[in-house]
C-alpha cells in the first residue's frame, strides 16, 4: 500500500468530510476508525440542518450560514460520487410563536435575516390559518417559516460520504498506524482524551435519544421540518419522520433508550396529527461531542505534533460539515488558516 499524505482518525461526518475534501485535492488519505463509518453520533436518525437565529451576528453564525449555503451542491455531489442518497433537501422549517412578545421578536429577526442572510433565504412570520394537518398549532395563530433549514438522514449521509471516499481511491480501515499529519475527528473519545491531556474538562458527551416514525397514510416527504418547544420533527426522503432529541448530561448507558424517549414520541404525536398512529420504526440513543466552549474545535492539536482536531460539532455537525472539510483541507494541505479564532482548540482550554 502506498504511503499516505495524511491520516484521519474517525469515520464520522466530520472525519469523512475532511477526508473527501483532501482526496479531491489529490492527497492520498487514510481513514482509521475501529467501529467503521457512522458508528457514533453520526449514525443518528434526526438530521436537522437548522440555522441559528439571525441576530447578534458572530463568526459562528457566519460560518454556519456559509456551510448551509454550500450544502445543496455538496450533498448532490456526494450522491453523484457514491451512488447513494444522503436524503438532503432544503425543505424549510415551521416554528409556532407562543405569545405577542415572541411574534414581535420573530418579526425583528425577519428584518435581520433580510440583511444577514444576503437574500439567500428568508425568515418570515406567517399565518397558521389555512395550513394543512402537518402544520403545528400556534397559540398566536402565527408561525416562523424559514427557507434556510434543510434535512438529511444522518446515517445514510455518513455512509454516502464513506462510499464517495472509496470511489476516490480511499478506504475506511478498522485498524492501522497513522501516517503523515493526523486529523483527530474522534468525537466524545477525543474530547475525553483532550481533557486528560489538559488536566481539566475540555468537553464531554451529551446523550441524545431519538426515534424514527412512519406515518401510515400521510406522505410527509416534501413537508417542512417542525421545531416546537425544543423538539425536532424531520420528514425524511424515505417516508420516515425523525423525532428528537433529548439532551442528557447524566446517564448510566449512553446507548440505551428509556421513558424519556417515550415522552418525546408522545409529544410528537400530540404536536403533529399525522403522527398520531404512525408506526415506531426505530429507537436510537448515542453520545454527541460537546466542547466546553460550545463552539466547534477546529485547528492545530495543542498536545500532539503534526496533528489537528476536528471535533465538538454538537447539534450542528452535519450542517457545518461541507465547510469543515474545506477549511481543514486548507489548513492541513496548504497551511492556510481561515478558521474563526473562537473555533481554535486553544479557545476550549
Amino acid at each position: 500500500m502506498a504511503s499516505a499524505d495524511l491520516t484521519v482518525m474517525g469515520a464520522g461526518v466530520w472525519g469523512l468530510s475532511v477526508a473527501v475534501a483532501c482526496a479531491r485535492r489529490g492527497a492520498h488519505v487514510r481513514v482509521i476508525d475501529p467501529a467503521g463509518p457512522a458508528a457514533g453520533a453520526s449514525g443518528g436518525v434526526v438530521g436537522a440542518l437548522a440555522p441559528h437565529v439571525p441576530e447578534q451576528w458572530n463568526d459562528k453564525k457566519a460560518f454556519q450560514l456559509e456551510a448551509l449555503l454550500m450544502a445543496e451542491e455538496f450533498w448532490a455531489d456526494i450522491a453523484r460520487l457514491s451512488g447513494e442518497d444522503p436524503g438532503y433537501a432544503r425543505s424549510g422549517r415551521l416554528q409556532p410563536l407562543a405569545d405577542a412578545e415572541a411574534v414581535a421578536r420573530a418579526e425583528a429577526r425577519a428584518e435581520g435575516a433580510a440583511g444577514l442572510w444576503r437574500g439567500a433565504a428568508e425568515w418570515r412570520v406567517i399565518a397558521a390559518e389555512g395550513l394543512d394537518a402537518w402544520s403545528p398549532g400556534s397559540p398566536t395563530g402565527r408561525l416562523v417559516h424559514d427557507t434556510l433549514s434543510a434535512r438529511l438522514h444522518p446515517r445514510r449521509a455518513t455512509k454516502a460520504l464513506a462510499r464517495a471516499f472509496e470511489v476516490q481511491g480511499g478506504e475506511v480501515e478498522r485498524e492501522g498506524l497513522p501516517e503523515g499529519p493526523v486529523v483527530w475527528a474522534t468525537g466524545v473519545a477525543g474530547l475525553e482524551e483532550l481533557s486528560a491531556q489538559a488536566g481539566k474538562t475540555v468537553g464531554n458527551g451529551v446523550k441524545g435519544q431519538a426515534a424514527l416514525l412512519r406515518p401510515k397514510e400521510f406522505d410527509a416527504r416534501a413537508r417542512p421540518q417542525l421545531f416546537v418547544d425544543g423538539l425536532h420533527v424531520i420528514p425524511h426522503a424515505d417516508g420516515t419522520v425523525g423525532i428528537g432529541s433529548t439532551s442528557e448530561r447524566d446517564y448510566a448507558d449512553g446507548a440505551a433508550t428509556d421513558d424519556q424517549l417515550d415522552a418525546l414520541v408522545a409529544r410528537a404525536r400530540r404536536i403533529c396529527p399525522p403522527l398520531e398512529d404512525a408506526d415506531l420504526v426505530e429507537r436510537w440513543a448515542g453520545l454527541r461531542p460537546r466542547a466546553k466552549s460550545r463552539a466547534p474545535m477546529l485547528g492545530a492539536h495543542p498536545f500532539r505534533a503534526n496533528a489537528y482536531i476536528a471535533n465538538g460539532g454538537f447539534k450542528i455537525g452535519f450542517g457545518l460539515a461541507p465547510l469543515v472539510g474545506e477549511v481543514m483541507a486548507d489548513l492541513v494541505l496548504e497551511g492556510r488558516d481561515r478558521i474563526p479564532a473562537a473555533f481554535q482548540p486553544e479557545a476550549s482550554l
